[in-house]
């Protein structure tokens, strides 16, 4: 006879003591009943995870992330965790890259209202901040993965820069960025990274704590990336600067 698996026998554990007493296993996430597919349940599910999973990391830290924790906030027996992750470093190797996505989402969708490459940057400075002030959790996770999951620390870091860079390219393309090499573009994307961390540290979760970023910091931002970003283009030989 084959070894059951960890993962069932935790599922009929689960099962039965559910039948002796529905008050040991959690209720279901909202909607998860009313979804019309097994897919969009399970969706919901795996969200209901993510979002769990966010506000326990921002409130205790990875470290006393537990699988139970997590899965009582998200109002699903444990057992249910283990078919969407196969563990729980792996629910947050997945968790800041996932969340890295809905921010560039939101600061692409709120940049694209922007005429001109100034202005796009500061539209998505601004996105940034509102983005951390819609998920207050997001600079603890990013800041201890470094240490609790650098995998997704790295990723992260990737898919931001990635992003930054084609945007810049883009403004290239369109004749807005003529002062880098193509290979200048990361480090310039790097810079504005750094300043955009440094710049919620300091004003946003620092001791002056804002709701939101102060006026006048974007104002001293713009003026610091016009001349820099438009500057460069002065003071640059043509010969070595990103080609349309």
């Amino acid at each position: 006879m084959e070894t059951e698996s960890f993962d069932n026998r935790l599922f009929m554990a689960r099962k039965t003591a559910a039948t002796r007493s529905s008050a040991t296993v959690p209720p279901d996430p909202p909607g998860w009943r009313d979804a019309p597919t097994r897919d969009e349940r399970g969706r919901l599910i795996r969200e209901g995870l993510f979002r769990a999973a966010s506000a326990v990391v921002g409130e205790r830290g990875y470290q006393e992330a537990s699988i139970s924790l997590i899965t009582q906030r998200a109002g699903v027996a444990q057992g249910t965790f283990y078919n969407h992750f196969k563990s729980r470093q792996d629910l947050l190797d997945q968790l800041l890259p996932t969340l890295g996505k809905d921010m560039l989402e939101h600061v692409g969708r709120c940049a694209r209202e922007g005429k001109t490459l100034i202005e796009r940057e500061e539209l998505g400075f601004r996105a940034f901040f509102s983005f951390l002030r819609e998920n207050p959790h997001f600079f603890r996770i990013l800041n201890e993965a470094e240490s609790f999951a650098p995998n997704a620390y790295r990723a992260h870091l990737d898919l931001v820069a990635a992003g930054y860079v084609s945007f810049f390219r883009r403004a290239a393309q369109a004749g807005e960025l003529r002062g880098f090499e193509d290979r200048e573009l990361e480090v310039v994307a790097f810079v504005l990274m750094a300043a955009r961390s440094y710049l919620a540290w300091r004003y946003v979760y620092g001791e002056e704590q804002h709701d939101d970023i102060p006026d006048w910091v974007v104002t001293a931002y713009r003026r610091l990336i016009s001349g820099g970003l438009e500057g460069a283009a002065e003071s640059t030989p043509a010969g070595s600067r990103v080609r349309a």
